[in-house]
C-alpha cells in the first residue's frame, strides 16, 4: 500500500465520507507497522466539494480531461509569441471547452447523488483553467487527488508572461531570443498556434461526443424505466388474470364433477329401465 494508492482511493469518495475513510486507512497503516505512511495519510486534506467534483470528472472522463490539460504547454508558449488578437481567439475557444467540462462535472455530481451549485461549477471551471497554467495543479487534476479549488488569471494578452526554462532552470535571455530570424520566429509561432488549435478542437470534440453519449444514455435509461413500468403493470394485470383463471378453473372443476355425477345417475337409470323392458 503506497501513499499514491491511498490518496487515489480517498479522493474518490464523497467529502462527507473522507474523514472516516482516512482514519480507517491510518489505522491499517499503523497496524502494518508503517508509522511513516500512517502519518502521511493523516496529513491528506479533506477535499472541498469543488475539488471532489473535479476529481470525479477526472475519473469519469479521463481522456477529455487529459486532452484539455495538454493545452497547457501550447497556451504557455502561445502567450509568449502570439499577438493579442490571436490570444483572445485561443482563450475564447479554451474557455468553451472548460465550460463544457464544468457542466459535465455538474451532471456527474448529480448522478452521484450530490448535486452542486452554480458557484461550485464556476470554481470547477476556474480550477481547470488553473491546471492549464500550473503543472502541479494539472497533475492533481489528472490523478484525481485535488484537495481544494485553484484559480489562475494569467492567460491572455494582459496576463503575466510564462516563459520556458532551460535545463539549468534559468529563463532564456532576450539577446538569444533576438538571435532567431524574425521569419523563423513567426513560422514557429504560427505552427504552435495550429498545434494548440488542433488540440483544442480535439478536446472540444471529445467533450461534445461525451455529452452526446451522456444524453443518449439518459434517453435510453428513461426508455428502459418506462418499459419496466409497463412490464410491471402487465405483470400485475397477468397476476390478476391468473387469479381469475384459477377461480374459474375451480368452478369448472366443480361443474365437471356435478355433471359426472349426473351422468352416472342417468346411466344407472337407463340400465334399470332396460332391465324392466327385457323382463
Amino acid at each position: 500500500m503506497t501513499l499514491e494508492d491511498v490518496a487515489g482511493e480517498l479522493y474518490a469518495v464523497q467529502p462527507t465520507e473522507f474523514v472516516a475513510a482516512r482514519a480507517a486507512r491510518v489505522a491499517e497503516a499503523k497496524e502494518a507497522g508503517d508509522k511513516e505512511l500512517a502519518s502521511a495519510i493523516g496529513r491528506l486534506r479533506k477535499p472541498t466539494v469543488t475539488a471532489w467534483a473535479v476529481n470525479l470528472l477526472a475519473r469519469s472522463v479521463p481522456d477529455d480531461v487529459d486532452a484539455l490539460l495538454r493545452l497547457g504547454d501550447a497556451l504557455r508558449t502561445a502567450q509568449r509569441k502570439l499577438s493579442g488578437d490571436q490570444l483572445r481567439t485561443l482563450t475564447t475557444q479554451r474557455q468553451q471547452v472548460v465550460n463544457a467540462l464544468a457542466r459535465r462535472a455538474g451532471v456527474l455530481a448529480g448522478e452521484a447523488g450530490k448535486p452542486v451549485s452554480e458557484s461550485v461549477l464556476r470554481e470547477v471551471g476556474q480550477t481547470l483553467t488553473a491546471a492549464l497554467a500550473d503543472p502541479e495543479v494539472a497533475e492533481q487534476v489528472r490523478t484525481g487527488t485535488l484537495a481544494t479549488a485553484a484559480s489562475y488569471e494569467g492567460f491572455g494578452p494582459a496576463g503575466p508572461a510564462l516563459v520556458a526554462v532551460d535545463g539549468k532552470g534559468s529563463a532564456p535571455s532576450k539577446k538569444k531570443a533576438r538571435e532567431k530570424p524574425e521569419k523563423q520566429r513567426d513560422e514557429e509561432a504560427e505552427q504552435e498556434l495550429e498545434d494548440a488549435r488542433a488540440t483544442l478542437e480535439s478536446a472540444a470534440a471529445a467533450v461534445d461526443s461525451a455529452q452526446r453519449e451522456a444524453d443518449e444514455t439518459a434517453v435510453r435509461r428513461t426508455e428502459i424505466e418506462d418499459r419496466i413500468t409497463g412490464l410491471r403493470a402487465e405483470l400485475e394485470h397477468a397476476e390478476q388474470e391468473k387469479q381469475f383463471a384459477r377461480t374459474a378453473e375451480r368452478g369448472a372443476q366443480e361443474q365437471l364433477r356435478a355433471a359426472q355425477r349426473q351422468l352416472d345417475r342417468a346411466q344407472r337409470w337407463v340400465r334399470r329401465a332396460e332391465e324392466r323392458v327385457r323382463d
